[in-house]
């Protein structure tokens, strides 16, 4: 089900219809001809001249006429990002589909694959997309970053006189864990695997946060250090127009991490979250908004801020003129205040909403994360960092992590041999790349990744063993659960890893910044303990107990269950595994009774 809320420029496009160019109050957004596939929005991304809309079944509409279209690209598209004058697609597949002048100038409105640009072919892997105003910037598993498009204030890292724009992806810097821009930026920021920043791009207002002695360079051509950040873990950066805002967090003993937000730039727009005070530095944006309560998500337009906190509020401040704080009004507001919103239907998970701020519009939109099978979760819970536990180094020294309790349960169990220190002196032999490649081999189960090298790591895989064998072995293992569900007198262990595979309640729960930390629940008593029996098993194997027999009661039961969990549904998912059991129960039912009547005819 979608649920979008917007507010701000109703023009160039028009998104909604019979209502006026500035839209200054929050209302709910609804598609002319939304059907049943495009009904769970997996990602917004607005700039000035086009929005488009993402969709979980992979395909996308582009809103930059008067008329929604279709983007017809033929691969599923897993992330698009939009700027002034360029969009990015990324597919499953693994292919950057991009338009825009500076990248395709004979025909700017027509998708072309940059993915088969890159010189390096060892180096077409894509983890990210980030669009700035004019250029776009790509992410690679190898931890290198690539750049296209404009770089007339030295955004792609170069002296604009070497050259004024790439038609082809160049590489701009190794060794890189984040890119950050903006859709109206001229500026990038990249965060290497020490938590060092570096930028480039436009200065002319400060916006890089270089401090005050190097204010007056409006454009840096090489990657530059950013010295005296904030102390703490750069979790994001959104560039407007003429300023930079940043989120770090903080851990704090025996308490969840607190996150702030600080900026630097111009604040002759309202968009620094300060009263009339330039910025040259990033300084913190105090605001007793933020406090008892912690930042979930946040979004940078031209020069307004929209800030979503973990007790539901939304908080804004910058630039108003088109209404696009939702205040009201279009008055302009120079420090935070918290706006009245709709009230939202998935209201109790606030982390599955997030927010996309475009030119002078903004979304506040819910698209829970989901996985769509359990070799995909595998893989994608290899890419999350906060259940990791076991590290492994590569020939260069790089540092790769991992999930020892699925390490544990993909590698031979052999008492005499040690498989994870196998593992850790094959890695040491391997660049990151190679690495990655074999974690992703033994996640997945997949040797087609890569064939030469699952040859060499064949021997210490359970190479012919299905992945729900090795959840059925994690099932039967007390010692790796680490979470209690009690219900009416009765408590049942999992795995935090597996609840987060399969559904999307305990994800939330377990990697929102507004979880408590509990180790223990008390659950859904509404289902009985057989149905919850079945829930449980098939969470490991994805399969039903054979022994179980399935009624009419059960299968009503699971259905509110899987509403109710938010299970991660697979092919074939719980409920049909429950009509098919169901079926074949009444239809054997009736062929012994046919066949008891034929006994008492003869």
């Amino acid at each position: 089900m979608n649920e979008i809320i917007f507010f701000g420029l109703n023009y160039n496009p028009k998104l909604i219809k019979n209502e006026p160019d500035k839209i200054t109050k929050p209302i709910q957004f609804k598609f002319e001809n939304e059907n049943e596939n495009e009904k769970q929005i997996k990602q917004i991304s607005t700039g000035n001249y086009s929005t488009i809309f993402l969709f979980k079944n992979g395909k996308a509409i582009e809103y930059s006429k008067q008329n929604p279209v279709k983007i017809q690209i033929e691969e599923n598209i897993q992330k698009v990002t939009v700027g002034i004058q360029n969009e990015a697609i990324l597919t499953i597949e693994g292919n950057v589909f991009a338009k825009g002048e500076d990248i395709n100038p004979k025909n700017p409105n027509e998708f072309i694959n940059i993915l088969s640009l890159i010189k390096d072919t060892n180096d077409r892997i894509i983890k990210d997309i980030v669009s700035g105003a004019v250029s776009i910037y790509l992410l690679t598993s190898n931890q290198n970053a690539y750049g296209i498009g404009s770089n007339y204030f030295g955004q792609l890292g170069f002296d604009y006189k070497t050259f004024k724009k790439a038609e082809k992806p160049i590489l701009m810097m190794k060794n890189v864990s984040k890119i950050f821009s903006g859709n109206n930026s001229y500026s990038v920021f990249l965060l290497n695997s020490n938590q060092e920043l570096f930028g480039c791009g436009n200065n002319g207002s400060g916006q890089l946060g270089l401090g005050e002695s190097r204010r007056k360079e409006t454009k840096i051509q090489k990657l530059t250090k950013i010295q005296n950040i904030p102390k703490g873990k750069i979790i994001d950066i959104k560039c407007g127009s003429v300023h930079s805002i940043m989120l770090i967090e903080n851990e704090i003993e025996n308490q969840n991490p607190k996150r702030k937000l600080y900026s630097c730039g111009y604040s002759g727009y309202n968009g620094l979250g300060k009263i009339y005070e330039n910025t040259y530095q990033f300084t913190e944006i105090k605001s007793s908004l933020f406090e008892n309560n912690n930042i979930v998500d946040f979004s940078v337009g031209y020069d307004h801020t929209l800030i979503l906190t973990s007790n539901s509020k939304l908080i804004v401040f910058g630039d108003n003129y088109y209404g696009q704080l939702g205040i009201g009004d279009t008055n302009d507001q120079s420090i935070p205040i918290q706006i009245e919103l709709p009230k939202l239907i998935f209201n109790e998970n606030i982390s599955n909403y997030h927010i996309s701020c475009g030119y002078y519009r903004s979304f506040l939109y819910y698209s829970p994360f989901s996985f769509s099978n359990l070799e995909e979760d595998l893989i994608k819970l290899f890419e999350r960092k906060e259940f990791c536990d076991i590290s492994f180094k590569t020939k260069n020294g790089e540092i790769i992590e991992a999930h020892k309790l699925i390490l544990k349960y993909r590698l031979n169990q052999n008492q005499n041999q040690n498989e994870i220190e196998k593992l850790q002196e094959i890695i040491s032999k391997k660049s990151i790349k190679e690495s990655n490649q074999i974690f992703k081999m033994i996640y997945s189960n997949n040797s087609k990744i890569n064939p030469k090298l699952y040859s060499e790591i064949k021997e210490i895989i359970n190479s012919n063993e299905k992945i729900e064998e090795t959840m059925k072995r994690i099932y039967l293992n007390e010692n790796e659960k680490d979470f209690i569900i009690e219900r009416k007198e009765k408590q049942y262990k999992f795995p935090k890893l597996i609840l987060i595979m399969r559904s999307e309640l305990y994800r939330g729960m377990f990697l929102s910044v507004t979880n408590d930390n509990s180790n223990k629940v008390t659950d859904y008593s509404e289902l009985s303990n057989k149905s919850f029996q079945i829930f449980e098993y098939w969470i490991y194997s994805n399969q039903i107990k054979k022994e179980i027999e399935i009624t009419q009661e059960i299968i009503d039961e699971i259905k509110i269950g899987i509403d109710y969990f938010q299970l991660n549904q697979t092919n074939p998912n719980l409920f049909d595994l429950l009509i098919k059991k169901f079926n074949n129960q009444n239809w054997n039912q009736n062929q012994n009774q046919k066949k008891k009547e034929k006994c008492l005819i003869f």
